[in-house]
Parts: structure tokens; C-alpha cells; sequence
């Protein structure tokens, strides 16, 4: 589709349909329901406290006379729990709701040309890695620091930037009174 048509809700289901996303969605509701423990002891319940199973000669009925009276007494109950339950699900901004949410708007950005915006999802990972680089900053900062507050140590290779260091010349320009002695014993030893 191009971007400049209208996308349609129809547009957009059908899209959902034929890339088997609208399935794998059914799925996920449907083992969430299976999994909800609080809809199953809700419909256990009803089924122990039918009517349809407490009147006289209920024992005498076939399997199949005693599924057909309970389904008429509790079809309506039990799917409306379940619906109640399904519209929990979907609407849940924490889990299923929000993964709906999210894969709905991307096929529709997808089908209109736009840029998905970026999810919550993204952001999280966005933080992650500022929060990284800001400790190796931090870190980076601190090693500046210490070098900055640091005792100064001149290394041999700033010692010889100059030529000598300032110290090894001040040496050189002193004299030593122990080589000017040695150098006059050792001339009065020749003589």
C-alpha cells in the first residue's frame, strides 16, 4: 500500500490475518485462559453447584443428555467470566495488552510507510547504554583527576624531551669534590 492512502481497521485486521499474527495472538490468550487458575476454580464451582446434576435421576442420564443439560444451564455464565477474563488480558498494559498494543501499531506503521515509534521496550534499552556510557565517563573523569591531583612523576621519556632532566644537569654543573680529590691523588701519585 502506499503511504498517502488511508489505512483501514479492515486493512489492518486483514494484514494481521494473513501474516499470522492475529493466530499466534489467539494462542497466547488462550494458554493464558487455560493457566488462569481463578477462572477454573470459578467454573469447578458452578459445574459442583448445577442444578442439572442435583435433580432426581441425573445419575440414570447419559453422558451425552447430562453435557447437553449442563452446557444450557452454564454456556452463559462460564463464557461470560471467560470473556471478562479475555478483556482482561487484552487490556493489560503490563503484559499480552501491551504486546498487542505494540504489534498492532508496528504492522500499521508498516502498511502506512511510516517509522514504528520507538516502544518502552527501547527506551529501556536506550537507558542501559547511557547508563554505560556515563560510568565509563565517570571513570574516564576520575583517572583525568587523579593524574591532575597526582604527585608529579617525570617519566624517562619527559626527562629526555627536554635533552636532561633539570635535575641530572644541576649535577653536572656542580662539581664533585670526590672526583676533583681522586683526579688530584691520582695526578701527586704519578709525579
Amino acid at each position: 500500500m502506499a503511504s498517502s492512502s488511508v489505512i483501514t481497521p479492515e486493512d489492518l485486521l486483514e494484514s494481521l490475518m494473513n501474516d499470522g499474527t492475529m493466530d499466534a495472538l489467539r494462542s497466547k490468550i488462550i494458554n493464558q485462559l487455560k493457566a488462569n487458575e481463578e477462572l477454573k476454580s470459578t467454573t469447578i464451582r458452578m459445574a459442583e453447584e448445577s442444578k442439572v446434576l442435583k435433580m432426581p435421576g441425573a445419575e440414570k442420564q447419559s453422558k451425552r443428555e447430562l453435557f447437553d443439560a449442563l452446557r444450557q444451564e452454564l454456556e452463559a455464565p462460564v463464557l461470560e467470566k471467560a470473556s471478562k477474563s479475555v478483556w482482561e488480558i487484552i487490556l493489560d498494559n503490563d503484559g499480552l495488552g501491551k504486546e498487542i498494543n505494540e504489534t498492532v501499531e508496528k504492522v500499521f506503521c508498516r502498511l502506512s510507510g511510516r517509522e514504528p515509534p520507538l516502544q518502552p521496550s527501547d527506551f529501556e534499552g536506550l537507558q542501559d547504554r547511557a547508563i554505560e556510557n556515563n560510568k565509563g565517563k565517570e571513570k574516564q573523569k576520575d583517572r583525568r583527576e587523579e593524574m591532575i591531583l597526582a604527585p608529579k612523576k617525570r617519566s624517562y621519556v619527559m626527562m629526555n624531551s627536554d635533552g636532561e632532566s633539570e635535575g641530572v644537569k644541576e649535577r653536572d654543573e656542580t662539581p664533585n669534590p670526590e672526583s676533583s680529590t681522586v683526579s688530584t691523588t691520582s695526578t701527586k701519585d704519578i709525579i
